[in-house]
């Protein structure tokens, strides 16, 4: 188990350096300038080569990612061109943002989502199992941006029971926070349960074709006690990834969320440096979105192995 641990943290670690790598070509790559950018138009010839300068985007790409990425293993995400202030700084209580609205739309979603999935399971071809199945494809099918404002304009301008924007600060209280929140997480909580379920069924109708759940059968168990004393927990592995996966999705795909509802998040963060292109924000934005991913899922792969002794033993 140790070993497996030990696997999975340098892979995330490999993996991380890799998209280090692409996050930074795919920033430096980008069309314009970021002198331009934040100078303006009006700036003379003269002060942009004076300003890059400062800034050292005349030097060598390999040069300057040799430099972020030694920053970064400190801890150091660089400094804004805009603001010029540190980006740790801002970055932090906003991906504490993002963390909040996140584990509070996990937090209904998940144990929503599996107890759906599984009795759509215990239900497979009738009436329960088809609504599960159609209302989850139509929630997938519906952009995140299309729900957010739907739930805006029905419950916030119509009914006046929500605000409008997701505006939160830090000495806002936690039931205040609640509340702000409510229209952003239902939007999360519909496109990420409708994933799970379906995902949630799928696993446990795939355990379900084992021979050992057909002998259990054949012996005249009712299904609900096979699917519950006999698939479940063997389709307990599959399970956590499918939560792991859409947990990440919460905690990276919140962006479009974020900005529908002026929320101060890490997403909101990136798109506005984006909008002013300053790169350096984009980087440590994106690096720590990547980085988020990768320990959840290395986090459900141990999990994983922990909970299904038979993937130990394959692994002798």
């Amino acid at each position: 188990m140790t070993r497996m641990i030990l696997e999975r943290v340098m892979l995330g670690i490999l993996t991380l350096f890799a998209v280090s790598v692409l996050i930074f070509a795919a920033t430096s790559i980008l069309p314009g300038d970021a002198a331009t950018a934040v100078l303006g138009q009006g700036a003379t010839p003269e002060t942009v080569k004076a300003y890059r300068e400062e800034l050292g985007l005349d030097r060598p790409a390999i040069v300057r990612y040799g430099d972020w990425l030694a920053g970064v293993v400190q801890g150091d995400l660089g400094t804004s061109l805009t603001t010029r202030q540190p980006i740790s700084d801002s970055v932090i209580p906003r991906f504490e943002n993002t963390l909040f609205l996140a584990g509070f739309a996990a937090l209904i979603a998940v144990p929503l989502a599996i107890g759906l999935g599984i009795i759509a399971a215990i239900n497979e071809g009738r009436l329960v199992d088809r609504v599960a199945n159609i209302v989850s494809l139509g929630a997938i099918s519906v952009p995140e941006f299309f729900v957010a404002y739907l739930l805006i304009l029905f419950f916030a301008v119509k009914l006046g029971l929500f605000p409008t924007l997701a505006t939160v600060f830090p000495e806002m209280g936690f039931f205040d926070r609640l509340y702000v929140t409510i229209l952003p997480v239902i939007a999360l909580i519909m496109i990420v349960t409708a994933h799970m379920l379906r995902m949630t069924r799928s696993a446990v109708l795939s355990v379900l074709s084992q021979p050992y759940i057909e002998m259990a059968f054949l012996k005249g168990l009712r299904r609900r006690s096979v699917i519950m004393q006999h698939a479940l927990p063997n389709a307990a592995a599959p399970i956590i990834s499918v939560v792991a996966l859409n947990l990440a999705y919460l905690i990276v795909g919140v962006v479009v969320i974020e900005v529908v509802f002026v929320y101060p998040g890490l997403g909101q963060y990136m798109v506005d440096a984006v909008s002013k292109r300053d790169l350096p924000v984009v980087q440590g934005c994106a690096l720590l979105f990547a980085a988020t991913f990768v320990a959840v899922n290395a986090l459900a792969d141990i999990l994983s192995v922990a909970i299904n002794p038979r993937l130990r033993r394959s692994r002798h």
